[in-house]
């Protein structure tokens, strides 16, 4: 039975059982290999994308439940808030591995789309598990203040 919500701004119809994880039907029915698989559990965020708009652990979140709902991967972000944490993460070489940085950018844009200037409190509670284990927390959290001058101008 096919499921059907907007997918990065398109309407899909995924034949996908429909327990089956959210991250599954995006990775392999949907071909977006962007978000990953960490440890099944909602406890890395290494799978995190939007549901209409807020961050979600999609190893956890049946497929059903977003049905006409609005999904957006890492592939899938645009906008202002994006480009300054794209940039930003570049400016600083946030990244080591990389494994789980489409979910740390995917919880920093929700992060400064509802608070644009947060203080470390707010970004640590918003971050707070998303596993980095090359260990960039404090250029990560530099990151997040950098985009957030960034989208002041």
């Amino acid at each position: 039975m096919p499921v059907s919500f907007v997918l990065n701004h398109r309407k899909v119809s995924l034949n996908v059982a429909p327990g089956d994880p959210l991250l599954w039907a995006i990775r392999e029915a949907a071909g977006l290999t962007g978000t990953k698989y960490g440890c099944g559990a909602a406890l890395c965020g290494a799978c995190t994308v939007h549901l209409d708009g807020k961050p979600i652990r999609s190893c956890v979140t049946p497929v059903h439940s977003v049905a006409g709902k609005s999904v957006t991967t890492i592939e899938g972000v645009s906008g202002p808030t994006a480009l300054a944490v794209e940039s930003a993460w570049e400016r600083l070489n946030v990244v080591q591995c990389g494994y789980c940085q489409s979910g740390q950018i995917m919880s920093a844009i929700a992060l400064l789309e509802r608070k644009p200037s947060p203080a470390d409190d707010d970004i640590d509670t918003a971050m707070n598990g998303n596993i980095c284990r090359c260990a960039t927390y404090m250029r990560i959290r530099a990151a997040i203040h950098e985009a957030a001058r960034i989208r002041k101008g």
